[in-house]
């Protein structure tokens, strides 16, 4: 019998669904020291519903049994810890659940960018009529970094409306579905040529600060940034200085260096900025598809399967 730690949660407030009885697995539950201190020493499992790493790696040295780990979201840095990256422990995460829902909002804050609606809402909030050209993707260059299931998706829509896509992953590949993958070496070669630019990259080591001062005044005049990845992928006071100085077009960001972002932030107040408090694919019952994505891993690991999403805990993501 696999006995299941839900670690973030609580048995009058479970995730959807939890717990089940369909796998034969045991359930209990977590979410301050002391439950997990009980609950740990037996666990097979861990279902890391809410981020409570801190707590977990502290009492790290009882999980004699534990073998998995399954992460609730697709980017995953918050979960590691050096115990657990040294560890024979595996990482899943919920790699998938999103690959619908998120390339849509991508889709609709490069719209609400290119129309501008962000300035036309201010506008009817005055009642002011104000005619003026809009900005068309159709037949622009896009650059989407980040190769995971998520960027290849969003990827695919985008060119499905007549925009021209580059793909950017963590190493160049020619992809039988998807097409050639540049290397993230090659952006200074790239961004020149990029009309918006889509980050969906995780946060790793070599994405952290990865679209830079240098990177952002490698854009062309007008170029659209949208941020769905994680926020210290972009310098965010080297985009303020761009984007005050009126030479990028706009930026929609839903992802920041601090979350909630500050009150502080000059992002609030810029004109040209779409503040979005990371919602990404979240709709009506989208904690519901992570308990799926749980189940579906528990059943191959129950049944001695190989699993399915798996993390490289070094690269910091699950690779295709």
């Amino acid at each position: 019998m696999v006995h299941v730690l839900v670690l973030g949660a609580t048995p009058d407030d479970p995730p959807p669904g939890l717990p089940e009885t369909d796998t034969g697995a045991t359930y209990a539950f977590a979410d301050e020291a002391e439950t997990l201190a009980v609950a740990l020493p037996t666990a097979d499992a861990i279902l890391h519903w809410s981020n409570r790493t801190s707590l977990l790696r502290a009492a790290w040295p009882a999980a004699a049994r534990l073998r998995w780990i399954h992460a609730t979201g697709i980017g995953i840095e918050w979960s590691l810890f050096p115990e657990l990256v040294e560890s024979d422990v595996i990482l899943t995460n919920c790699r998938g659940v999103f690959d619908e829902t998120l390339p849509e909002y991508v889709l609709a804050l490069l719209l609400a960018l290119a129309k501008d609606l962000h300035a036309m809402v201010r506008d009817q909030d005055a009642r002011r009529w104000r005619h003026r050209p809009l900005r068309a993707l159709v037949g622009q260059r896009a650059t989407v970094v980040g190769a995971g299931s998520l960027g290849r998706a969003t990827a695919r829509l985008l060119r499905s409306i007549g925009m021209g896509v580059i793909l950017v992953g963590r190493r160049g590949r020619d992809d039988p579905d998807d097409g050639p993958i540049r290397a993230a070496e090659d952006l200074p070669t790239i961004l020149p040529q990029t009309d918006a630019l889509v980050l969906i990259t995780p946060l790793t080591a070599q994405t952290r600060g990865l679209i830079d001062a240098d990177a952002l005044g490698a854009l062309p005049d007008g170029a659209l940034i949208v941020n769905m990845g994680r926020g210290p992928v972009l310098d965010e006071a080297a985009l303020v200085e761009e984007l005050r100085s009126g030479r990028l077009g706009g930026a929609a960001l839903d992802v920041f260096e601090v979350e909630p972002l500050p009150l502080a932030s000059p992002l609030w107040g810029l004109p040209n900025v779409i503040v979005s408090p990371h919602i990404g694919g979240d709709v009506p019952g989208w904690e519901g598809w992570f308990s799926r994505s749980f189940l579906e891993e528990l059943l191959r690991f129950v049944a001695g399967e190989p699993l399915r999403n798996v993390v490289d805990k070094r690269l910091g993501y699950a690779p295709l």
